[in-house]
């Protein structure tokens, strides 16, 4: 894979103001990092949908739509920890079950409404709820995992931050050390991916990781950031390949065109969105 530096920069503004619009969700406050992972949910699953009829060659009525979507949604705020309450009203007890109710009725509605149900797409629409929703519920499960009233509320921020960080450094590394060094193509499905350029982001991104999160911040214990690094950029690699595998069956290059040089949500998210329930049963069954 040839060094591009038209590309590398287009990449790389991007990059940055995406960085900084994260960074705020993710830092500012448990209800910036929520309106910052609805926003990417829903972001994905649009694009998700777009694939689908592309894959199926047939299209997805707006009441299935709607319905996949508030369904999806319901299974996220579930996830939403005892901090994420409004006027003593918490958001997983008071709106995850009326979403859900919601998103039943729009899916019958789109049923009866569409004169021929795809099953195979149906099926693969609601895969999406594992897919998509399930890992950003994870994500807020991470963000709450602790004790949400310590001190140090930036605890609570460490282990998204830490998996978020492990994606954008394996990504880079990734993508420079297979420019300069990549020489064994990694899968045919993504044709310009390097077994050099992935294991060189992998190591990278547990370095960057350790340093900065053990060494500089002494957050929990070298073990713990050298796994979770570690499982973030493995599972993120193969996250990677997934939609790659999606975008071949769709025959498109990118998911979508929200960020130039980078495509959509999902080739932006494509990573977490299996980095995230990896991490999450190690912090569950392994960190204390």
């Amino acid at each position: 894979m040839a060094f591009n530096l038209k590309t590398f920069q287009t990449r790389t503004l991007t990059a940055i103001i995406f960085a900084a619009i994260m960074l705020t969700g993710l830092l500012w406050n448990h209800w910036s990092f929520l309106i910052l992972f609805s926003i990417i949910h829903f972001g994905c699953w649009w694009e998700y949908f777009n694939l689908l009829e592309k894959i199926h060659q047939s299209p997805v009525h707006r009441y299935l739509r709607m319905g996949f979507l508030l369904s999806g949604f319901a299974i996220m705020i579930w996830f939403c920890g005892p901090v994420f309450e409004i006027n003593n009203y918490r958001l997983k007890e008071n709106f995850s079950f009326p979403l859900s109710v919601a998103g039943f009725v729009f899916l019958g509605m789109g049923i009866f409404r569409t004169n021929r149900i795809n099953l195979k797409q149906f099926a693969a629409a609601a895969f999406g709820l594992i897919y998509i929703s399930l890992c950003w519920g994870l994500m807020l499960s991470l963000r709450t995992w602790g004790n949400f009233e310590i001190e140090n509320e930036f605890w609570n921020k460490a282990l998204p931050l830490g998996l978020v960080l492990s994606i954008w450094v394996n990504d880079t590394m990734a993508y420079i050390a297979g420019s300069f060094f990549g020489r064994t193509q990694l899968s045919k499905i993504s044709p310009k991916k390097t077994w050099e350029g992935t294991i060189g982001g992998i190591i990278l991104a547990v370095v960057v990781i350790v340093l900065v999160f053990f060494y500089l911040w002494e957050i929990f214990s070298l073990k713990d950031w050298v796994f979770v690094s570690l499982i973030a950029a493995i599972a993120g690699a193969f996250g990677d390949l997934f939609e790659s595998k999606l975008k071949r069956m769709a025959s498109v290059k990118d998911s979508g065109s929200f960020m130039p040089g980078h495509g959509g949500f999902l080739d932006r998210f494509d990573s977490m969105l299996l980095a995230t329930p990896a991490v999450w049963i190690y912090v569950v069954l392994f960190m204390k």
